[in-house]
Protein backbone atom coordinates (compact mmCIF):
# COMPACT_ATOMS: atom_id res chain seq x y z
CA UNK A 1 0.00 0.00 0.00
CA UNK A 2 1.23 3.50 -0.79
CA UNK A 3 2.46 5.56 2.14
CA UNK A 4 0.32 8.01 4.07
CA UNK A 5 1.50 11.61 3.91
CA UNK A 6 0.71 13.00 7.36
CA UNK A 7 0.78 16.58 8.63
CA UNK A 8 1.09 17.23 12.37
CA UNK A 9 0.64 20.91 13.30
CA UNK A 10 2.60 21.50 16.49
CA UNK A 11 2.75 24.17 19.16
CA UNK A 12 5.21 21.90 21.07
CA UNK A 13 2.52 21.07 23.66
CA UNK A 14 1.59 17.68 25.10
CA UNK A 15 -1.37 17.62 22.70
CA UNK A 16 1.04 17.62 19.75
CA UNK A 17 2.84 14.72 21.44
CA UNK A 18 -0.47 12.83 21.55
CA UNK A 19 -0.83 13.42 17.80
CA UNK A 20 2.61 11.98 17.11
CA UNK A 21 1.95 8.91 19.27
CA UNK A 22 -1.24 8.29 17.30
CA UNK A 23 0.70 8.55 14.05
CA UNK A 24 3.16 5.99 15.38
CA UNK A 25 0.23 3.58 15.78
CA UNK A 26 -0.50 3.99 12.07
CA UNK A 27 3.17 3.37 11.29
CA UNK A 28 2.88 -0.13 12.80
CA UNK A 29 0.77 -1.23 9.83
CA UNK A 30 1.56 1.10 6.95
CA UNK A 31 4.33 3.28 5.54
CA UNK A 32 4.01 6.91 6.55
CA UNK A 33 5.70 10.20 5.77
CA UNK A 34 5.58 12.53 8.78
CA UNK A 35 5.64 16.32 8.48
CA UNK A 36 5.58 18.62 11.52
CA UNK A 37 4.38 22.18 10.93
CA UNK A 38 4.78 25.08 13.32
CA UNK A 39 3.01 28.34 12.58
CA UNK A 40 4.47 31.53 14.02
CA UNK A 41 1.29 33.49 14.70
CA UNK A 42 1.97 36.98 13.32
CA UNK A 43 -0.04 39.58 11.34
CA UNK A 44 -0.09 39.55 7.53
CA UNK A 45 2.27 42.53 7.55
CA UNK A 46 5.09 40.24 8.74
CA UNK A 47 6.61 38.10 5.99
CA UNK A 48 9.49 35.68 5.55
CA UNK A 49 11.30 35.20 2.24
CA UNK A 50 12.80 32.00 0.83
CA UNK A 51 16.07 32.69 2.65
CA UNK A 52 14.24 32.87 6.00
CA UNK A 53 14.69 36.64 6.36
CA UNK A 54 11.95 38.47 8.27
CA UNK A 55 10.40 41.69 7.00
CA UNK A 56 7.72 43.84 8.65
CA UNK A 57 5.83 47.04 7.94
CA UNK A 58 7.66 48.72 10.81
CA UNK A 59 4.94 48.54 13.47
CA UNK A 60 6.29 45.24 14.79
CA UNK A 61 9.82 44.84 16.12
CA UNK A 62 11.77 42.74 13.61
CA UNK A 63 14.21 41.58 16.27
CA UNK A 64 11.35 40.20 18.38
CA UNK A 65 9.95 38.20 15.45
CA UNK A 66 13.43 36.90 14.57
CA UNK A 67 13.92 35.77 18.18
CA UNK A 68 10.59 33.92 18.16
CA UNK A 69 11.44 32.35 14.80
CA UNK A 70 14.82 31.16 16.08
CA UNK A 71 13.23 29.65 19.20
CA UNK A 72 10.69 27.78 17.07
CA UNK A 73 13.40 26.59 14.68
CA UNK A 74 15.39 25.14 17.60
CA UNK A 75 12.29 23.36 18.91
CA UNK A 76 11.61 21.90 15.46
CA UNK A 77 15.22 20.73 15.24
CA UNK A 78 14.79 19.09 18.64
CA UNK A 79 11.87 17.07 17.26
CA UNK A 80 14.30 15.44 14.84
CA UNK A 81 16.52 14.58 17.81
CA UNK A 82 13.57 13.09 19.67
CA UNK A 83 11.80 11.29 16.83
CA UNK A 84 14.49 10.72 14.21
CA UNK A 85 15.96 12.45 11.19
CA UNK A 86 13.35 10.86 8.92
CA UNK A 87 10.68 13.36 9.99
CA UNK A 88 10.19 16.59 8.05
CA UNK A 89 9.79 19.95 9.80
CA UNK A 90 8.37 23.21 8.48
CA UNK A 91 8.05 26.74 9.85
CA UNK A 92 5.64 29.28 8.36
CA UNK A 93 4.25 32.66 9.38
CA UNK A 94 0.64 33.75 9.52
CA UNK A 95 -2.70 33.11 11.20
CA UNK A 96 -2.54 29.60 12.67
CA UNK A 97 -5.69 28.05 11.20
CA UNK A 98 -5.31 29.67 7.76
CA UNK A 99 -1.65 28.65 7.55
CA UNK A 100 -2.40 25.02 8.44
CA UNK A 101 -5.22 24.81 5.90
CA UNK A 102 -3.15 26.39 3.12
CA UNK A 103 -0.12 24.24 3.88
CA UNK A 104 -2.08 20.98 3.96
CA UNK A 105 -3.89 21.72 0.72
CA UNK A 106 -0.79 22.85 -1.19
CA UNK A 107 1.18 19.85 0.10
CA UNK A 108 -1.52 17.32 -0.87
CA UNK A 109 -1.52 15.57 2.50
CA UNK A 110 -3.61 12.46 3.12
CA UNK A 111 -4.46 13.47 6.68
CA UNK A 112 -3.89 16.14 9.32
CA UNK A 113 -3.43 14.80 12.86
CA UNK A 114 -4.01 17.19 15.75
CA UNK A 115 -4.24 16.90 19.49
CA UNK A 116 -6.88 19.15 21.00
CA UNK A 117 -7.52 20.57 24.45
CA UNK A 118 -11.24 20.61 23.67
CA UNK A 119 -13.59 23.49 24.42
CA UNK A 120 -16.58 23.85 26.70
CA UNK A 121 -19.05 26.53 27.70
CA UNK A 122 -18.59 30.13 26.62
CA UNK A 123 -15.23 29.45 24.93
CA UNK A 124 -16.87 26.94 22.58
CA UNK A 125 -19.74 29.31 21.80
CA UNK A 126 -17.46 32.23 20.97
CA UNK A 127 -14.53 30.63 19.23
CA UNK A 128 -14.10 26.88 19.61
CA UNK A 129 -10.76 25.16 19.43
CA UNK A 130 -8.37 25.54 16.52
CA UNK A 131 -8.91 21.85 15.81
CA UNK A 132 -12.64 22.48 15.55
CA UNK A 133 -12.07 25.26 13.01
CA UNK A 134 -9.71 23.07 10.97
CA UNK A 135 -12.35 20.31 10.92
CA UNK A 136 -14.93 22.77 9.62
CA UNK A 137 -12.83 24.15 6.80
CA UNK A 138 -10.25 21.55 5.83
CA UNK A 139 -10.47 19.71 2.51
CA UNK A 140 -7.94 17.26 3.97
CA UNK A 141 -9.36 14.69 6.44
CA UNK A 142 -8.55 15.54 10.04
CA UNK A 143 -7.81 13.03 12.81
CA UNK A 144 -8.18 14.66 16.21
CA UNK A 145 -7.71 13.33 19.74
CA UNK A 146 -7.60 14.67 23.28
CA UNK A 147 -5.43 12.12 25.06
CA UNK A 148 -2.66 9.55 24.62
CA UNK A 149 -3.98 6.68 22.47
CA UNK A 150 -0.67 4.89 21.97
CA UNK A 151 -2.33 1.76 23.39
CA UNK A 152 -5.10 1.81 20.79
CA UNK A 153 -5.91 -1.38 18.87
CA UNK A 154 -7.65 -0.39 15.64
CA UNK A 155 -10.27 -2.99 14.76
CA UNK A 156 -13.62 -1.21 14.63
CA UNK A 157 -14.24 2.09 12.84
CA UNK A 158 -17.56 3.89 13.19
CA UNK A 159 -18.87 5.90 10.23
CA UNK A 160 -21.67 8.21 11.34
CA UNK A 161 -23.74 9.46 8.42
CA UNK A 162 -27.20 10.26 7.11
CA UNK A 163 -27.63 7.58 4.45
CA UNK A 164 -30.92 8.94 3.04
CA UNK A 165 -29.16 10.09 -0.13
CA UNK A 166 -26.29 7.63 -0.80
CA UNK A 167 -23.45 9.20 -2.78
CA UNK A 168 -19.84 8.45 -3.59
CA UNK A 169 -17.83 10.20 -0.86
CA UNK A 170 -14.11 10.89 -0.56
CA UNK A 171 -13.26 8.15 1.97
CA UNK A 172 -9.86 7.11 0.57
CA UNK A 173 -8.38 7.43 4.06
CA UNK A 174 -10.86 4.94 5.50
CA UNK A 175 -10.04 2.51 2.72
CA UNK A 176 -6.33 2.85 3.55
CA UNK A 177 -6.97 2.22 7.25
CA UNK A 178 -9.14 -0.77 6.44
CA UNK A 179 -6.46 -2.20 4.16
CA UNK A 180 -3.74 -1.66 6.76
CA UNK A 181 -5.55 -2.83 9.89
CA UNK A 182 -8.21 -5.19 8.51
CA UNK A 183 -10.96 -3.22 10.24
CA UNK A 184 -14.72 -3.61 10.30
CA UNK A 185 -16.57 -0.45 9.27
CA UNK A 186 -19.72 0.15 11.31
CA UNK A 187 -22.29 2.30 9.49
CA UNK A 188 -24.45 4.24 11.95
CA UNK A 189 -27.52 6.39 11.34
CA UNK A 190 -29.15 8.17 14.26
CA UNK A 191 -32.87 8.81 13.97
CA UNK A 192 -35.42 10.60 16.13
CA UNK A 193 -38.18 8.36 14.72
CA UNK A 194 -39.23 4.75 15.12
CA UNK A 195 -36.19 2.53 14.49
CA UNK A 196 -38.14 -0.59 13.50
CA UNK A 197 -40.33 1.32 11.06
CA UNK A 198 -37.40 3.10 9.41
CA UNK A 199 -34.95 0.18 9.49
CA UNK A 200 -35.72 -1.43 6.07
CA UNK A 201 -35.31 1.83 4.12
CA UNK A 202 -32.21 2.97 6.04
CA UNK A 203 -30.48 -0.41 5.71
CA UNK A 204 -31.21 -0.44 1.98
CA UNK A 205 -29.58 2.97 1.66
CA UNK A 206 -26.61 1.81 3.75
CA UNK A 207 -26.08 -1.13 1.39
CA UNK A 208 -26.30 1.20 -1.59
CA UNK A 209 -23.77 3.56 0.06
CA UNK A 210 -21.42 0.63 0.71
CA UNK A 211 -21.66 -0.49 -2.92
CA UNK A 212 -21.08 3.04 -4.26
CA UNK A 213 -18.01 3.46 -2.05
CA UNK A 214 -16.54 -0.04 -2.48
CA UNK A 215 -16.97 -0.93 1.21
CA UNK A 216 -16.69 -4.65 1.84
CA UNK A 217 -16.49 -5.56 5.53
CA UNK A 218 -19.22 -3.54 7.22
CA UNK A 219 -22.13 -3.74 9.66
CA UNK A 220 -25.31 -1.63 9.76
CA UNK A 221 -26.64 0.08 12.89
CA UNK A 222 -29.61 2.36 13.52
CA UNK A 223 -30.42 3.91 16.89
CA UNK A 224 -32.88 6.44 18.24
CA UNK A 225 -31.54 9.49 20.05
CA UNK A 226 -32.23 13.20 20.41
CA UNK A 227 -29.26 14.30 18.29
CA UNK A 228 -26.12 13.01 16.58
CA UNK A 229 -23.73 13.89 19.39
CA UNK A 230 -25.72 11.96 22.02
CA UNK A 231 -26.37 9.13 19.57
CA UNK A 232 -22.65 8.61 18.96
CA UNK A 233 -21.85 8.72 22.68
CA UNK A 234 -24.61 6.24 23.56
CA UNK A 235 -23.76 3.90 20.68
CA UNK A 236 -20.12 3.89 21.73
CA UNK A 237 -21.18 2.96 25.26
CA UNK A 238 -23.02 -0.07 23.85
CA UNK A 239 -20.43 -1.08 21.27
CA UNK A 240 -16.93 0.27 21.85
CA UNK A 241 -15.44 1.80 18.72
CA UNK A 242 -11.75 2.49 18.18
CA UNK A 243 -12.05 5.42 15.76
CA UNK A 244 -15.08 7.53 14.86
CA UNK A 245 -15.50 8.98 11.36
CA UNK A 246 -18.02 11.69 10.65
CA UNK A 247 -18.56 14.04 7.75
CA UNK A 248 -19.03 17.78 7.93
CA UNK A 249 -20.71 20.24 5.60
CA UNK A 250 -18.25 22.97 6.54
CA UNK A 251 -20.69 25.04 8.58
CA UNK A 252 -20.04 26.35 12.05
CA UNK A 253 -19.72 29.37 14.28
CA UNK A 254 -21.83 31.04 16.93
CA UNK A 255 -25.16 30.16 15.29
CA UNK A 256 -24.33 26.69 14.00
CA UNK A 257 -22.43 23.98 15.85
CA UNK A 258 -22.11 20.82 13.82
CA UNK A 259 -22.18 17.42 15.49
CA UNK A 260 -18.65 16.86 14.16
CA UNK A 261 -17.27 19.89 15.98
CA UNK A 262 -19.10 19.06 19.21
CA UNK A 263 -17.70 15.53 19.21
CA UNK A 264 -14.17 16.78 18.53
CA UNK A 265 -14.38 19.01 21.58
CA UNK A 266 -16.17 16.62 23.93
CA UNK A 267 -15.45 12.98 23.09
CA UNK A 268 -12.30 11.22 24.27
CA UNK A 269 -11.97 9.12 21.12
CA UNK A 270 -9.87 9.58 17.97
CA UNK A 271 -12.18 11.27 15.47
CA UNK A 272 -11.70 11.51 11.72
CA UNK A 273 -13.67 14.33 10.11
CA UNK A 274 -13.96 14.79 6.36
CA UNK A 275 -15.84 17.04 3.96
CA UNK A 276 -19.09 15.62 2.59
CA UNK A 277 -20.05 15.92 -1.06
CA UNK A 278 -23.76 16.42 -0.35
Amino acid sequence: MESLKILIPTDFSVQAEFAYLMVKKLEEKTAIEIHFLHVLDVPDTVTMNAAGEIQTCGEIDVKYVITQKDIAARKLANLKTLYGSHIHTHLVLGKVTDAILNFSESGHYDIIVMGTKGAWGIKEKLSGSETQIIARRSKTPLLSLMCDRSDLVIKNILLVHNFSNPLTEDIKLMHKLNSAFGTTLHLLQITSGNVEAEKPAIEANMKKFAALNNIGNYECHIINDKDVENGVIHFNQMINMDIICIGTHGKGGIFHHSATEKLINHLFKPIISFQLNN
